[in-house]
């Protein structure tokens, strides 16, 4: 398990202090009977096909309800996403949707939020630290479970196998890798020999795939905590990838699904990006009428696998 330096929250207070002006892409769009609310949505990445397609669910959702978005993409970077939320408050936005590059790192952007009266929902990823009005979230540590029994079962019980972690210092890549690591004690025969971050992405989990395979030839199963990085070990594992070496992703993306028709990923647990942005902007439009709101919103995760892949092709 990695830990968050206190030096990233530092740097990150020191960036909220000092309310620098945001220098990201942006976009932003509106519906026609929302009246003056106004809502801000920093995601933690773009470069990522899951957080596009959160982002087109609020933007979706936005136009729906009548309201105007602004999105931003922190490009991974925690002090940049402080940034851009202190500059959500001095625009006055209404409510505000973080996606947390960083756990932690988010809370001083939600305190400053908070001291201006303005409800923060956190979407995908908690705030630590800091309380956001709500937390609307797949239940990252039960898809855990889900991919240990999927992976538990495709090698049949025994083997070695490797996990590839997400982000350090994100509630989703702690919870994933808590679920995971509680629901392969079920199998005894199944031992884990190597867990190393790859921090959700495609070119890092081919690097640190290619790494463990020079250090464990042996390995015969993989869990990937996104399908960024199940692709990125697909990749390194080339003809081995469903075959010799069976792989478990984790979040049901376009192409995490295409690759369990090609036969290279055994299953992936599927969450609902767009319904999570959906979610996310119905709870700030409620907050910012100064409505109540539950402190959790459980986002169902589900299986996907060959049997069952049409069903999540087709959209159902």
């Amino acid at each position: 398990m990695q830990f968050i330096k206190p030096a990233a929250v530092a740097a990150a207070g020191a960036v909220l202090a000092l309310g620098l002006t945001a220098c990201n892409k942006s976009s932003s769009s509106a519906g026609g009977g929302g009246g003056d609310i106004k809502i801000g949505l920093s995601v933690s990445t773009l470069n990522n096909p899951y957080f596009v397609q959160l982002r087109q669910g609020a933007e979706a959702e936005a136009k729906k309800e009548g309201v105007k978005i602004t999105v931003t993409d922190a490009q991974n970077d925690a002090s940049q996403q402080v940034n851009q939320v202190q500059n959500f408050v001095s625009q006055s936005m209404k409510a505000i949707i973080i996606n947390p590059v960083d756990s932690s790192a988010a809370a001083p952007a939600v305190k400053a939020a908070d001291r201006s009266k303005i409800p923060v929902i956190a979407a995908d990823r908690g705030v630590t630290g800091a309380d956001a009005a709500q937390t609307v979230a797949s239940d990252n540590v039960a898809g855990g479970k889900l991919a240990a029994q999927e992976l538990g079962k495709a090698l049949g019980g025994k083997g070695k196998v490797a996990v590839l972690q997400g982000t350090a210092g994100t509630s989703a890549a702690r919870d994933r890798q808590q679920g995971f690591a509680e629901g392969i004690k079920a199998f005894p025969g199944i031992q884990v020999v190597a867990q190393q971050p790859a921090d959700f992405d495609r070119t890092k989990g081919l690097d640190v795939m290619t790494n463990l395979l020079q250090a464990h030839s042996d390995i015969t199963g993989v869990f990937a905590a996104n399908d960024e990085m199940a692709l990125g070990a697909i990749k390194a594992l080339g003809g081995k990838a469903g075959k010799q070496v069976k792989v478990v992703g984790f979040d049901g993306t376009p192409d995490g699904l295409k690759a369990i028709q090609a036969g290279t990923l055994s299953a992936d647990v599927a969450q609902q990006p767009v319904l999570l942005g959906q979610l996310a902007v119905q709870s700030a439009v409620k907050a910012a009428k100064g409505g109540k709101i539950e402190a959790t919103v459980a986002v169902p995760v589900k299986v996907a696998t060959k049997d069952n892949v049409a069903q999540f092709t087709n959209g159902a």
